[in-house]
């Protein structure tokens, strides 16, 4: 029986489709292009309705600024510090309303207003489903932030609390367990804004390449959180050749989260919060931490190959099942 993408799932197609790139060009979701001394940092994602987003849940303006954050956060986690623009690929069915498509566009101007560039163009077409293929282009700063470059003793630090879009997408659906009802508004108000409106954190960014202690080399592994926390760090990981010991009493959660499940889980695999996942020399964490407002500590990079463990030694940290791209 021939093979169909469901039966690869995602990471088994990306890792064949890698095979037709330059060695390494698909260990991270950036692509650095050199040209007359200038580096610049590309990135591509998808927004398929139904599948990221859907009238329900997302108003036309969050859909473009959604699809705007999602690829300037892939520029940020990789060192990009100054947005140039981006490109539109719309598809939409025919009888799609113009408000719609002008809200969507409303969205990516107000992102592209709030951390810099400008609309370059794209594409149109009809289709049967509405999906928007942006492409974004930025500047590299002194640091490209690779997922390749942690390293056993380093810190594992991010940029603020996780959990927050996958509470927010929940309140939205109307899907929260009623068991779990009675969570604080502020919280609530905070979860959905985070779904809706997340920011790609340039700011943590800009702090991090300002903190840098003397005497280290501009080394540091990097991702985003776009497909949860333990993901990050285990994309980190697998690209390293490390391993990680997380901390179970330093989750990022944000103030008022509860400590019971599915919280946790949701902490770790509720993915789409776009922070900052990085792997960093202790003084350089440090000094960024001291920095950097909502940062926070969550374990250390070991040399424990692809082994991602509680450091109460409780044993392994297991995933959740979340979303899977190609599932039956």
């Amino acid at each position: 029986m021939a093979e169909r993408l469901r039966d690869l799932g995602e990471a088994e197609l990306i890792r064949r489709l890698a095979a037709y790139a330059p060695p390494g060009q698909f260990e991270d979701d950036t692509a650095l292009i050199e040209s007359d001394g200038s580096k610049l940092l590309v990135n591509t994602d998808l927004l398929v309705d139904g599948v990221h987003f859907s009238d329900a849940t997302t108003e036309a303006e969050d859909v473009g600024w959604r699809a705007a954050a999602v690829n300037l956060s892939d520029l940020a986690a990789s060192g990009a510090d100054h947005v140039l623009g981006i490109t539109v690929g719309l598809v939409a069915p025919a009888d799609t309303p113009w408000r719609w498509v002008e809200g969507v566009y409303q969205g990516l101007q107000a992102a592209l207003h709030c951390h810099g560039g400008v609309l370059l163009g794209g594409d149109c077409t009809s289709g049967h489903q509405r999906m928007l293929a942006i492409t974004a282009l930025g500047r590299c700063s002194r640091l490209r932030l690779h997922r390749n470059q942690a390293r056993p003793g380093d810190w594992l630090v991010v940029s603020g609390p996780h959990g927050l879009s996958r509470l927010g997408l929940a309140l939205l659906q109307n899907s929260l367990d009623p068991a779990l009802e009675g969570i604080d508004p502020a919280l609530c108000k905070q979860a959905i804004r985070q779904h809706q409106r997340p920011r790609p954190r340039f700011d943590a960014l800009h702090s991090l390449l300002g903190c840098k202690p003397d005497g280290l080399e501009w080394r540091a592994g990097g991702t985003d959180s776009s497909d949860g926390l333990l993901t990050a760090v285990r994309d980190l990981c697998r690209s390293s050749h490390c391993g990680a010991l997380l901390d179970p009493k330093a989750l990022p959660l944000a103030q008022g989260w509860p400590q019971t499940e599915p919280w946790q889980s949701w902490c770790l695999n509720g993915g789409e919060d776009f922070e900052l996942v990085l792997s960093l020399p202790p003084d350089w964490a440090r000094d960024w931490l001291a920095r950097q407002p909502g940062s926070q500590r969550i374990g250390e990079i070991s040399d424990a190959n692809g082994q991602i463990c509680w450091s109460d030694g409780s044993g392994v940290v297991s995933a959740a099942a979340g979303y899977t791209h190609f599932s039956a």
